[in-house]
């Protein structure tokens, strides 16, 4: 009998992403749960993905990604945010974020570090930490608001931390941080040898005239900062799971030694036909009032309903508060809704570490009106 090793991550299941979305397949639910739209990703683009797949780049990319279409992502990174990375050193596309977060995760933290983790949080940052040996060191975002408690962060940093790990847009709880936040967090980190790991992949989902403030804007988090970006998000492509990062070229060496092992490169037709995509700039200056449209839709269908709601201030993820509705724990109500009702949406007890429950459930609103009014005739009923 084979006495199989012990698991390397004991308390880590299915991921609730997985779990919600079978549960609504199962049930033929209208699934508002996992982060993906409904809607396809515009015509020109997959034709695009066709033609370079007719002409042969079927084969293999460079390991750090098509040159083109690091030129492209270059040159639009100094357009938005008014600094032009180095293609070749400071550049790197990724199979998706998940890939580039692993990545950069992998490359930096040691057994013995410590890792700032605010939470909620994205559910691959831990598990990874983890991997690595090092810590997460938890910091909760304060309620209603979900901002950024950074005197707290301050008495969790210690001589061990490694990393800090933000995420702005926040999924899931829609907080965008400010420029304020920024220069906090680069004064906490001056003079120190802590870097971060800026998650953006909601960039250009940013609403109500705020504006998306990068790590990339303030020079004393751009010398010590990962910053990750999404194409899967920004041209409606969740599947096609192609992201980026841009690093220092010390941290974007690094990144590539981890990436070269995890995939190597990533879909060389889609990398072509996205560097191409990326000419047509009103796609993503149109993004925020695009979905801005669908969250204020979502939110007024849902105005005589039990649910409490604060509209979003960016991502594609509405909270709903529910404790008006009931008191059971979330997960529990999340399911029930997905069977009883027919809407599936995700318990944000998730996204702690200790399951934090303070009755709250994400829905995505990346979907046809169609769909969202589908959704919120069902809710309004409970």
């Amino acid at each position: 009998m084979i006495n199989y090793p012990n698991s390397k991550l004991p308390d880590i299941g299915t991921s609730i992403f997985s779990v919600m979305s079978g549960l609504a397949n199962e049930h033929k639910a209208i699934n508002l749960s996992q982060g993906f739209p409904d809607f396809n990703c515009p015509e020109p683009l997959m034709q695009l993905v066709t033609k370079y797949m007719h002409e042969g780049f079927n084969q293999y990319a460079p390991m750090p990604g098509m040159p083109q279409l690091r030129d492209k992502i270059s040159i639009k990174t100094e357009k938005v945010y008014g600094y032009r990375p180095n293609p070749d050193t400071e550049v790197t596309v990724t199979s998706g974020a998940t890939e580039a977060l692993n990545a950069a995760i992998t490359a930096v933290v040691k057994p013995g570090d410590e890792v700032i983790v605010l939470e909620p949080c994205y559910d691959s940052y831990v598990p990874v930490i983890r991997l690595c040996g090092g810590s997460p060191i938890f910091v909760p975002l304060s309620l209603p608001d979900f901002s950024v408690d950074w005197d707290l962060v301050k008495k969790r940093i210690s001589a061990r931390t490694r990393l800090i790990i933000i995420n702005t847009p926040h999924n899931p709880t829609g907080a965008v941080m400010s420029k304020a936040d920024m220069n906090v967090l680069a004064s906490i980190t001056s003079g120190t040898d802590i870097l971060v790991i800026s998650d953006e992949v909601y960039e250009h989902m940013v609403f109500d005239g705020q504006q998306h403030y990068s790590a990339l804007q303030h020079p004393g988090l751009r010398e010590r900062s990962f910053v990750i970006s999404s194409f899967g998000k920004t041209y409606h492509t969740t599947g096609w799971k192609i992201g980026y990062v841009i690093a220092p070229a010390p941290l974007t060496a690094e990144l590539r030694k981890m990436h070269q092992f995890i995939t190597f490169c990533t879909v060389t037709p889609l990398q072509l036909a996205i560097a191409d995509f990326m000419d047509n700039e009103a796609h993503y200056q149109q993004l925020p009032g695009f979905y801005q449209a669908k969250r204020d839709f979502f939110c007024e269908q849902l105005k005589n309903s039990r649910f409490e709601l604060i509209p979003a201030a960016g991502t594609y993820f509405q909270l709903a508060k529910y404790s008006g509705i009931s008191d059971a724990y979330d997960l529990d109500f999340a399911k029930k809704l997905t069977i009883e009702t027919g809407v599936a949406a995700i318990p944000v007890s998730a996204f702690y570490h200790d399951k934090t429950d303070n009755k709250y459930l994400r829905f995505c609103f990346a979907k046809s009106e169609e769909t969202l009014q589908a959704a919120a005739e069902k809710l309004v009923k409970l």
